[in-house]
């Protein structure tokens, strides 16, 4: 049996160039807005870290949950950083990448390097025959069962939950961002060296004023943090219930970016952390559009509050995603394709 290539039906976006003209509105940095952004974000970051010197004296119970709290604010610095990879933050090039350059810093993660990385992102995302940069591991059902038994132990590994949103964030931000990736460009490989120097004078200084064990402990949990709740966030963006996914023949940009990216309806609080990055389909619709104008732009016009919203209770299902059904075009756990190898019928809500 083939898997169905029958094109999916499309959002009226791609029935002509409007929503091009919808976004082209959202898309002008303000200074401003930038501005106070920087300023509600990196001041209190860089208090926080303040107020853990100085709990440090009192007692770890005080020093740790302040280093949760930072994580919190080290994901909206990542999300200043993102908007400067695309060039979106400020209007002028130099001051993006001199921010970009030093959020970059403070988020362990090299500018030019990760912004030549994610531009493929944005460029194959939803694509079948394009996967493997700047996206999750994902293989389809067929892919999984052809497998060896060495890549679907590694596959299977590298899909649990503990592994995936704990071990892969800390992996990610503390050893594979020190390393630039074969075949990068010149800039990028250096984007890496500079930014690992950058890093290691901003932990010769914190280590000086904390301390060795105290720097160490804080640092490793504002990036835990950061990095489990941005990995999930990732992960939630592309990976859902209705997720489109096609075959690069049948491929579409917009449809890729309407459907193939989440609406993350998260609470106020939680939307105000993440730099609304949950309206990532509007992000992927137009990446020239700073994260303060997303959810502006989102509430311009029905074709985008069409777009059906995923709320912080239902991306939990998420969890039991493993695999891409190609004949049912959609995504299915283990237990569901194991069933279905048996004959029996597959429950559609059981984690793997």
């Amino acid at each position: 049996m083939k898997p169905d290539s029958s094109p999916a039906r499309r959002p009226r976006s791609a029935e002509g160039p409007a929503w091009k003209q919808i976004v082209s509105r959202f898309q002008t940095p303000s200074v401003n807005r930038g501005v106070w952004q920087l300023l509600n974000t990196l001041v209190p970051y860089i208090g926080l870290w303040y107020l853990m010197s100085l709990s440090l004296r009192v007692s770890w119970w005080l020093a740790l949950p302040l280093a949760v709290l930072a994580g919190g604010f080290l994901v909206r610095i990542f999300i200043i950083f993102h908007d400067c990879g695309h060039g979106s933050f400020f209007k002028s090039r130099r001051a993006n990448h001199l921010l970009g350059a030093i959020t970059g810093v403070l988020a362990f993660t090299p500018f030019h390097h990760w912004r030549w990385e994610h531009a493929i992102h944005h460029g194959t995302s939803g694509d079948l025959d394009r996967r493997g940069t700047g996206d999750v591991w994902t293989l389809t059902v067929q892919e999984y069962l052809e497998a060896s038994r060495a890549r679907r132990l590694a596959y299977r590994f590298a899909r649990h939950p503990l592994v995936l949103f704990l071990l892969a964030p800390v992996f990610l931000f503390v050893v594979k961002h020190r390393i630039p990736s074969r075949g990068a460009p010149v800039r990028e490989r250096y984007s890496v060296h500079w930014t690992n120097l950058g890093i290691g004078v901003m932990a010769a200084i914190l280590i000086a004023w904390l301390g060795l064990k105290a720097y160490l402990i804080l640092q490793l949990t504002v990036v835990i943090t950061a990095g489990t709740a941005g990995v999930w966030l990732f992960y939630v963006q592309h990976q859902f219930e209705g997720v489109y996914w096609e075959r690069g023949e049948t491929w579409d940009a917009t449809d890729a970016a309407l459907r193939g990216s989440s609406f993350y309806k998260l609470p106020k609080v939680l939307q105000w952390f993440s730099g609304n990055i949950g309206f990532h389909h509007i992000h992927h619709l137009s990446p020239r559009i700073p994260n303060y104008h997303l959810e502006t732009c989102h509430r311009a016009d029905d074709l985008f509050q069409a777009v059906t919203p995923i709320t912080l209770r239902a991306s939990l299902k998420s969890f039991t995603f493993r695999l891409w059904d190609e004949h049912q075009r959609k995504l299915v756990s283990f237990r569901q394709v194991r069933h279905r190898r048996r004959g029996s019928p597959s429950p559609s809500n059981v984690a793997a």
